[in-house]
Parts: structure tokens; C-alpha cells; sequence
């Protein structure tokens, strides 16, 4: 047999890369896997740093970088990092670039090709969770935030649509709950008011809101459980939860869809008032004899 046909394809775009790295890191050593976590932390500075600098910031060797390029099956540290500097140039594409790419790619029904697009992103992000999302992890977490007397939702920016709608769904089903999103900056002061009695739920997706971690650290050093919503096993939100739910979301000509991550979120609020009617139910009735 061709030993090409043997050697594992070498993945040429972020998300590929990102999944191999995931599907990879239980195995590698533990410096490639610690770089690994910094690459996908921090695609950022693997796109515009050095060697050097890299090496520097993520607390490695220089030749540790190039061990992890070999790992992965690039030719060297160069050809890795042009995967980082190609999701660099997608990613910041400007809206009005993003829209002149849509009319470039136009059949002769704009309207029609834009709705499809979207919607075909919507299905892809969806059918993945349903492939990907672990029920159990599921279940442990509803059980987390049913038994909480306050939740906490945290999400800034492309993230919060999720908590404002959680907000609006724990309102009519009558859980007790805190946004920390305040229009006069007290954010830090309001998830101060959290116990290891409450929990909760912050989402955030690469690059990560600084305020979204922070907030999300905090909690968790003081024993709050943190449910996290996030892109990526090294992610750093990820790192402080106490579970956490990996969801990619498919994008359409750089806008990226939050349809799966809008239907976890959907089913969360819902799941806790079930579990919590089934958990009143299920309490022994006190007599008057007793």
C-alpha cells in the first residue's frame, strides 16, 4: 500500500485544525499539549507573534513549537502557523467586506442564495450539536442549576443573545436569576453577590471576552459551579467550569450562525422547571399527625 494513502491528512483551515488538536490532546506530550492549548487560546498571537515571542508567552521552548508542527504533520512551525494568519484574515473581514463577498458569490437570485446560506448554516450547526452533545453532561448540569437558588448568566458581545433569552425564559417559569450585563459597569460587583448555593451559566467563543473569563474565574475560586458554553476544550472558559458544553457553530460567508448554541439555551430553562416540579413532587407530605 502507497505510504501516502496511510499518512493522516494534514488539516488546511482553523476549524480542522482545532478538532484535530481536540481529538489529538489526550495523547500527545504534555509541553505539545500545553502549547496546543495556548495555540487555540490564543490564535491571535500564533498569528502575528515570533517563534520566539510564542515560545516566550506560552512558557515552552522554541523547539517545542516546531515539535508540535512535526506532531501535526507540517512541514515546520511556518506552515502551521499560516493556518492561524489565514483564520486572521476571515475573521476580520470587515461587515461591508463581508457583504460585497456575499454579492460576489450572488447567483441570479441574491435574496434566495442569502436565505439558503443562513439557513444551510443554521442546519449544519444544529445537526452537529445533535451529533456531538453528551447527554450525561446534559443531565449533570440541569441538576446543578435546579438545585441553585440564584443563577448567574454571563455573556458579552456575539454571546449575549443566549442570556438575554435565557432571561426572558427563567422570568416566565419562575427561576430566580441574575444577568450580569449592567449598563452602568457594576458587572464586577454583581457576581459578588454569589454563593457556592447559587450557580452559573456563561458563554463565550473565540476570540474570548476578557470580562465574560474574569467573572467566570471568580465564581469558580469561590466554589460557585459554572456551566460553560463554549468552541473548544481549550478554551479558557472551559478550563473553570464545572461542566461545559463544546458547540461549532457554521458561519455563511464570515457571519457566524448561533442556532445550536441558541438551542441549548432554549432547553436548559426548561429542563431546570421539569427537573425542579418533578423534585417538589417527589417530597414527602408532612400529615397532621407528624
Amino acid at each position: 500500500m502507497d505510504s501516502d494513502t496511510q499518512r493522516p491528512r494534514v488539516p488546511r483551515d482553523f476549524e480542522s485544525l482545532r478538532s484535530t488538536i481536540i481529538e489529538r490532546k489526550a495523547s500527545m506530550p504534555k509541553r505539545l499539549a500545553q502549547v496546543a492549548a495556548f495555540a487555540l487560546g490564543n490564535p491571535d498571537e500564533i498569528a502575528f507573534g515570533t517563534t520566539a515571542s510564542i515560545a516566550a508567552a506560552s512558557e515552552v521552548q522554541p523547539s517545542t513549537l516546531v515539535r508540535l508542527a512535526h506532531h501535526l504533520g507540517y512541514e515546520g512551525f511556518s506552515d502551521l502557523q499560516s493556518i492561524f494568519r489565514e483564520r486572521l484574515r476571515d475573521r476580520t473581514l470587515s461587515y461591508e467586506e463581508r457583504l460585497v463577498t456575499l454579492e460576489q458569490s450572488g447567483g441570479d437570485d441574491e435574496d434566495a442564495t442569502l436565505l439558503t446560506g443562513f439557513i444551510s448554516a443554521a442546519s449544519q450547526s444544529v445537526n452537529r450539536l445533535a451529533a456531538t452533545v453528551q447527554t450525561d453532561t446534559f443531565a449533570k448540569a440541569v441538576d446543578i442549576l435546579a438545585a441553585a437558588e440564584t443563577i448567574y448568566l454571563i455573556a458579552k458581545r456575539r454571546s449575549y443573545p443566549l442570556t438575554a433569552h435565557m432571561t426572558y425564559a427563567f422570568s416566565k417559569l419562575n427561576i430566580r436569576h441574575q444577568i450580569v450585563a449592567s449598563p452602568n459597569g457594576v458587572d464586577p460587583e454583581m457576581v459578588q453577590f454569589a454563593t457556592p448555593r447559587d450557580a452559573a451559566i456563561a458563554a463565550s467563543f473565540s476570540p474570548y471576552a476578557a470580562d465574560s473569563l474574569n467573572q467566570s474565574q471568580e465564581l469558580a475560586d469561590r466554589g460557585v459551579p459554572v456551566i460553560a458554553i463554549t468552541d473548544s476544550a481549550f478554551s479558557p472558559l472551559a478550563a473553570c467550569a464545572t461542566h461545559w458544553f463544546e458547540i461549532a457553530e457554521a458561519d455563511f460567508a464570515g457571519f457566524r450562525s448561533l442556532s445550536a448554541s441558541m438551542a441549548l439555551t432554549m432547553a436548559l430553562p426548561v429542563a431546570i422547571a421539569e427537573r425542579r416540579r418533578k423534585l417538589q413532587h417527589a417530597k414527602p407530605v408532612k400529615t397532621k399527625m407528624e
